[in-house]
């Protein structure tokens, strides 16, 4: 664009008109690289202010509008500039704000009070935003006057949201100290303004979208983050939001409360429900907020008293939003208040009646209420949890409700399956993962309050269902009469449908043996119930099941009958269980299970069956192997499983010819974790033999493959021949039985079998099927999980030369895996077709280097080229990578720089030695990284820095002991010299300007990088100081001056130390001027 703006107005509102409305993306993207330029630099401002005065076009103004949006939170502008703007631009909405269109208005009420947040210590007047909105409140006498009352609630609401919420571009604690001077200073006025709009907007004949506006300024002030908790509206455990006690008066007046029932009495949706949402806010404030026991007391009256009016005639609720926010009012009142203050008043007794209708109404209208229950459910839950600690003559009435509730949703539930079926529903309860876990972490205490009637109840319903389900799978007649042969597939669903139910309600009730009171007394109740669910497990494996096995009800049963065997297994197996419990006494009467054992043997062998039969069950058999992983992980529980026959005849026949979901391409995934748990079993008796035994399947896919290397005598011809599936789940399989190995006897074992024998073949797959991920990832992914050295597995004896031997085959891997990925083309996916291979054999090199395991001074010594090889790999993948894909993909991010940091601790002759270019690459990442928002990235990048800066001022030309890596450094720094400085500058501004939690690690590198550029450490401050505002310029510098006081020229920690002190004092000050 040109700078007459003016002149070319009619060319830049056509192209705004095509960025905006166009059809064809080619012309958006032509419009958007046009007009790009005008959030390039801050040149463009007056740029945007011509067209906001002249321009008519919305589009146009639009783009002025988050044009400016972006410069003024990208760029730094002085406080001038931006007071002038925020002025323009509050007279702009006040002169033209009412004929602007709405998504006009929206980015520059933004924009005024992004500047507003971001100038919000500058300058006063910037604190004055409530004064400058409350100036659109004012009465006008010209028809505008309710369009500009809705800008000034525009503006306020706009305001408390940026507050509120992080600024892109700002550290987390910057928005905090502006969300903390805006919460004192101006919040409170905003409420007064809010009520205050609520009670005179309907004398003023207000539309609904005003009065809406109003609402919504209320809610967004109740919700206002004030301690820094991030707080989410739907985390009901947060229980009471910290309202400052200046606001004590509007909360404690009754006039507030009653404002709110009278808005939901008197409106629809959106404005009943927003009403409701403040009421909820405002039931959760702290209890120390309020004057005296007795005021909180009268305010807890009205609420229940405005609830009970709404309960009485359900005024409002066939509206979902409001039956929604209705029931988090009801489950805010037991979160936020005790049992005995709502007993203690006088509506309770009614309130209570009410409350328990409501939800047993809501139980039986799941359709309706399926995602507004949960907050019914934890209400009762927490009321009956609540009972122990009762005290006083008034009756809680729960012995009344609560078991009516109970069978509410033992019922409701179990009709529900048959709706579900019958009508064809696709949205079952069962299916919703995350509604279903809340619903039953609930159970516990409502079933647990009167065990002995709830089991009975349940036992009841669960009986002629078990009984009908075994009869079916024993091939005999169903209930009704009907041949299981003939019945209809809807019949046999709604039978699992409710059998499903049964067991969770089962499994959720056993698990909360360990939170209730009194649950020793329980256990026998709890092995009848348990009885009943292992009933159903032996029913499932009948042969008249067998051909459910693809039902999605099916599948659903063998998820909750998973979900029960883990709440037993967390319960009654493993340390902490007696093995008399009585629940072994009831399941040994009942089904034969009289000790730990016999269950285990149940587990496992309904375990073996899902593997079987569940195929292709991704699901299923994901859940079958956490209950796995899970029973193998606990030192009990995994002793117990050692001993069985079944898990000895498991480690010798554990191929897909006896398990078929090995040779699933969904499963995979599975596979490394299947064997990690045998393999952790394996080695709980770590034998050789045992071992060669468990490996000798494994073994044959490695003769095949070698017996077809040999034989198609080229990469291609081996790929073709044999298939990747093969590969894959050999590399998954590998993966897993590394994994398991966490002592030096056990690695041994895998080390000593798979090399020398097996290593060859491992790098003809990786040749053969370079190009394929689904090969490539699970092989790389093998080799970085077997060359950690965690637990200090890969401590080798000090004649063994393993480690040197295991280092050789590393660089082999990498080398020859970059040769063929960096000589493809590149890859339409380009992070599972490249990246991904690249950060992993980036990883490879980092644990290698880092597992103390190899002298590589050997390799130098010797010359192998094997370490050279390597790193020049890693640097050729790694600068195959842009910049800022590598800081995009968060994987990649951290494989890189933890190898670069890796490099600069051990290895700095070997970066020294690269060329320039390849030098520069790796110091700008690090400049790069220094900026990351995740701190141990950046922390990273400093400490290589520092490592990097110390060996250079140690070694350098000149110094105490110069060496040629020294010497290459200063080669580098000669062509390019701004190198050590920009990474200073780069410390200085971080460090110095922004709040940072790690300023620690950010600040050690600074004196190394100093010491190596002490013939232009003055001009960087001065460029650090004439970087800020020309006020704060000569206290920067002043205080820049007394940074290196004391400080002597070494790197001894005594003078890190002082350093230290010296810049942290330096930075204190002048924060604290500024």
């Amino acid at each position: 664009m040109g700078m007459d703006i003016v002149q070319q107005l009619p060319q830049l509102e056509a192209l705004c008109l095509q960025l905006y409305t166009a059809q064809n993306p080619q012309d958006r993207l032509h419009a958007e690289q046009s007009l790009r330029v005008f959030t390039t630099s801050t040149d463009y401002v007056p740029h945007c202010k011509t067209i906001l005065d002249v321009s008519s076009s919305p589009y146009a103004q639009l783009l002025a509008a988050s044009s400016l949006l972006k410069v003024v939170t990208e760029f730094t502008l002085s406080n001038q500039v931006k007071l002038d703007m925020r002025t323009y631009f509050l007279q702009y909405l006040n002169g033209r704000g009412p004929t602007l269109e709405p998504y006009v208005v929206a980015v520059l009420v933004q924009l005024i009070c992004r500047m507003t947040k971001l100038g919000w210590f500058e300058d006063s007047a910037y604190r004055s935003i409530v004064e400058d909105a409350g100036a659109f409140l004012e009465p006008r006498s010209n028809d505008g006057s309710l369009a500009h009352y809705m800008l000034g609630l525009r503006l306020l609401n706009a305001m408390v949201l940026e507050a509120n919420s992080p600024t892109p571009h700002r550290t987390l604690t910057q928005h905090r100290k502006v969300a903390v001077g805006f919460r004192d200073a101006a919040l409170y006025k905003i409420l007064q303004l809010a009520l205050g709009a609520l009670q005179r907007l309907p004398g003023m004949r207000a539309d609904n979208a005003l009065l809406e506006q109003a609402l919504r300024l209320l809610v967004a002030t109740l919700s206002f983050d004030f301690v820094g908790t991030c707080l989410d509206e739907s985390a009901e455990d947060l229980g009471t939001i910290q309202i400052p006690t200046a606001w004590r008066p509007a909360v404690e007046d009754a006039g507030t409360l009653q404002l709110l029932w009278g808005y939901y009495a008197g409106n629809e949706p959106p404005l009943s429900s927003l009403a409701l949402e403040s009421l909820v806010r405002l039931a959760s404030v702290r209890r120390s907020l309020f004057s005296s026991d007795a005021v909180r007391s009268a305010f807890l009256a009205r609420l229940v008293e405005g609830s009970r009016d709404v309960l009485r005639d359900r005024r409002g609720l066939h509206h979902h939003a409001n039956y929604h926010e209705f029931c988090r009012l009801l489950g805010r009142l037991k979160t936020n208040y005790q049992l005995g203050e709502l007993v203690a008043l006088a509506p309770y007794p009614e309130w209570i009646g009410l409350v328990a209708d409501f939800t047993i109404n809501s139980l039986t209208s799941w359709q309706w209420a399926s995602g507004s229950v949960f907050y019914l459910l934890g209400l009762w839950s927490r009321l009956v949890s609540s009972m122990p600690y009762l005290k006083g003559e008034a009756p809680s009435l729960l012995d009344l409700y609560v078991p009516k509730i109970s069978r509410a949703f033992l019922t409701s539930r179990l009709e529900s399956v048959r709706t579900v079926v019958q009508d064809g529903l696709t949205d079952d309860p069962l299916d919703s993962e995350e509604q279903l876990q809340d619903q039953l972490d609930s159970l516990p205490y409502l079933f647990r309050f009167q065990y002995e009637k709830m089991a009975e109840a349940l036992t009841s319903a669960a009986d002629p269902l078990i009984a009908a389900y075994a009869s079916r799978g024993a091939g005999g007649a169903v209930a009704g009469g009907a041949a299981s042969s003939s019945s209809p597939p809807r019949d046999a669903a709604v039978l699992e449908g409710q059998l499903t139910w049964i067991v969770y309600m089962v499994g959720a009730v056993v698990r909360g043996r360990a939170s209730a009171s009194g649950a020793d007394a329980q256990e026998a109740v709890d092995g009848d119930l348990a009885a009943r669910v292992f009933g159903v497990l032996r029913a499932a494996e009948g042969p008249g099941h067998a051909a459910r096995a693809g039902a999605a009800s099916r599948r659903r049963l063998e998820l909750a009958l998973l979900s029960f065997l883990q709440s037993f297994r967390k319960v009654y197996i493993g340390e902490a269980v007696m093995h008399s419990s009585k629940v072994y006494v009831r399941l040994g009467e009942s089904v034969g299970l009289a000790d730990h054992a016999a269950v285990m043997n149940v587990i496992l062998a309904k375990m073996a069956s899902n593997l079987k039969v569940y195929c292709g069950a991704e699901e299923v058999i994901s859940a079958t192997l956490e209950l796995f992983k899970d029973l193998a992980s606990g030192y009990m529980s995994g002793k117990l499983l050692i001993k069985l026959e079944a898990i000895s005849y498991l480690l010798t026949h554990h191929t897909a010819e006896y398990f078929p979901f090995l040779a699933g391409q969904a499963n995979l995934r599975a596979r490394t974790t299947f064997y990690s748990t045998l393999a952790r079993l394996l080695f709980m008796d770590d034998t050789p033999d045992r071992f060669k035994a468990f490996v000798a399947p494994m073994q044959q896919v490695f003769d095949s493959l070698a017996t077809a290397s040999r034989s198609a005598g080229s990469p291609a011809a081996l790929r073709a021949s044999v298939s990747n599936e093969t590969v894959a789940g050999l590399f998954r399989d590998l993966r897993g039985v590394a994994a398991a190995t966490s002592t030096r006897r056990t690695y041994g074992m895998l080390f000593d079998w798979l090399y020398p024998a097996n290593f060859p073949v491992i790098l003809a797959c990786l040749e053969a099927w370079s190009g394929d991920p689904v090969v490539t990832t699970p092989l790389l992914k093998f080799v970085n999980e077997f060359v950690l050295n965690k637990s200090q597995r890969l401590i080798f004896d000090s004649s063994s030369p393993n480690g040197i031997l295991l280092f050789r085959e590393v660089s082999k891997v990498l080398v020859t895996y970059g040769n063929q990925v960096l000589s493809a083309p590149r890859p339409a996916d380009v992070y599972g077709g490249l990246y991904k291979g690249s950060w992993i054999c980036l990883s490879i090199l980092s644990r290698a280097l880092g597992g103390s395991y190899v002298n590589f001074g050997v390799f130098e010594l010797y010359g192998d080229p094997a370490l050279n090889d390597a790193l020049d790999m890693a640097v050729r993948l790694a600068l195959n990578i842009p910049l800022a894909d590598i800081l995009a993909y968060r994987k990649v991010c951290k494989a890189y720089f933890a190898l670069v940091d890796m490099l600069c601790a051990s290895h700095v002759p070997l970066l020294a030695a690269r060329d320039t270019p390849t030098f520069v690459f790796l110091l700008s990442s690090l400049d790069a990284g220094l900026k990351s928002l995740d701190v141990a990235v950046s922390s990273q990048c400093a400490a290589a820095i520092d490592n990097l800066a110390g060996y250079y001022f140690l070694h350098m030309p000149g110094g105490h002991s110069p060496n040629a890596a020294a010497r290459a450094i200063s080669e580098h720094v000669r062509q390019r010299p701004d190198l050590f400085p920009q990474l200073l500058t780069t410390l200085f501004e971080i460090v110095m300007f922004e709040d940072c939690s790690n300023m620690w690690s950010l600040s050690r590198p600074m004196l190394s990088l100093i010491l190596v550029s002490e013939q232009v450490y003055e001009h960087v401050t001065k460029r650090v100081a004439a970087s800020q505002p020309p006020e704060r310029q000569s206290h920067l510098a002043a205080c820049l001056e007394r940074v290196m006081a004391g400080v002597t020229r070494s790197l001894e920690p005594k003078n890190r130390d002082k350093f230290t002190q010296n810049f942290t004092i330096a930075r204190h000050d002048y924060r604290a001027r500024t």
